[in-house]
């Protein structure tokens, strides 16, 4: 824990720091003639129905229900066009077969496709073409699955299971397992490049694209969260701080950079960005916090992995520092600092983000 805590001081988080229980929502203007109207929509009934929700300090989730965009829609039609895209960048890969193979394992098993939707949302947030993003959509997931994959080995987590069904290593071998991490985590920065190039994206974009998921993927970010998350683990009691510089690397870091690259992409000017960004450092947290509760309120069969790992290894979660309803109204106040950062942009453009926020926490699995 003494590496862990010198770690934590030294370096700090990779972007503004924020704290737990301090909610503060966001005066400054991206331009004044932005309506500030935003109409409060449903995510998912089902999803509302069935979910203990988090406490909820600025919206009222009685009147979730108002509104015309069909997230469920928008989240499928997107999740669809991204598999499709990645389904196209593995195939003839020059590579043995049992490689390829063990790529496509993984980044073709499903899952919500939260961070590629995430960045095609934000860059139609900025008025970009969806296809500009796409490239980024895909690098994101190539990544995101590249650490998953490195996340449920022996050496790391050590879990056999993930998205219901085994998980690489135990499909494939280690040794693949591990290159087949690897081979995706490469693809991903050669696959913006060339997607970017392609769809006419400027390269002075393109360029600040590849440094966020870079730093995202690497000492900004996973790499760095994952060796602090093994290094807590057995030791000394982690505490709040600890525990969110873990989470804003491990978790938060990529998913504030699949939304600040996707406005970047779409040409977002800089404090369109800079409110993207902070908007996804809270949903990154929130993605945690929920999961968090969900490891201990859900069963392998609802989460497709393994539930209830994280108490049984010893981990610090949010349910273990500050209770299960704690942890919920946690949850609730990153909803709400999410929320407020979509305040001066266009009520309709924002919808997708602001219903991506929502699904996140009321999410079961």
């Amino acid at each position: 824990m003494d590496k862990l805590a010198s770690c934590f001081v030294q370096h700090g988080a990779p972007s503004q720091s924020f704290k737990p229980y301090a909610p503060q929502r966001s005066t400054t203007q991206i331009s004044p003639g932005r309506s500030r109207s935003v109409p409060v929509v449903r995510c998912a009934a089902a999803h509302a129905a069935t979910v203990t929700a988090p406490k909820v300090t600025s919206v009222d989730v009685a009147n979730v229900g108002s509104g015309s965009f069909d997230f469920e829609r928008y989240l499928s039609a997107t999740a669809k066009a991204v598999h499709d895209a990645l389904d196209a960048a593995l195939q003839g890969l020059r590579c043995p077969e049992s490689l390829s193979e063990s790529m496509r394992y993984s980044v073709l098993a499903g899952g919500k496709r939260l961070r590629p939707a995430l960045a095609i949302a934000a860059c139609e947030l900025v008025g970009g073409p969806a296809a500009a993003a796409t490239p980024v959509a895909c690098a994101v997931e190539m990544i995101h699955t590249s650490s998953l994959i490195h996340d449920d080995m022996p050496c790391m987590d050590n879990d056999a299971l993930r998205r219901g069904r085994p998980s690489n290593h135990v499909a494939f071998g280690e040794p693949t397992a591990l290159l087949a991490g690897d081979a995706l985590l490469a693809l991903a920065f050669e696959h913006v490049a060339r997607g970017c190039a392609a769809a006419g994206v400027p390269a002075d974009r393109a360029l600040r694209a590849v440094v966020e998921l870079g730093s995202a993927a690497g000492v900004g970010g996973v790499a760095a969260g994952q060796v602090a998350d093994m290094e807590g683990e057995g030791s000394a009691p982690v505490g709040l701080a600890a525990l969110e510089y873990i989470h804003v690397h491990k978790t938060a870091r990529l998913v504030e950079a699949a939304a600040a690259s996707g406005a970047v992409v779409g040409g977002g000017g800089d404090a369109e960005v800079e409110h993207v960004r902070r908007y996804a450092h809270f949903l990154g947290l929130l993605l945690q916090v929920v999961d968090d509760v969900l490891d201990v309120t859900g069963t392998s069969e609802q989460l497709g992995k393994t539930a209830g790992k994280d108490a049984a290894a010893g981990k610090a979660t949010y349910p273990r520092l500050l209770g299960l309803e704690g942890a919920r109204a946690y949850a609730g106040e990153l909803l709400a600092k999410a929320e407020a950062e979509l305040d001066g942009f266009d009520a309709a453009r924002a919808a997708p983000l602001r219903h991506l926020a929502r699904f996140v926490a009321y999410r079961q699995h």
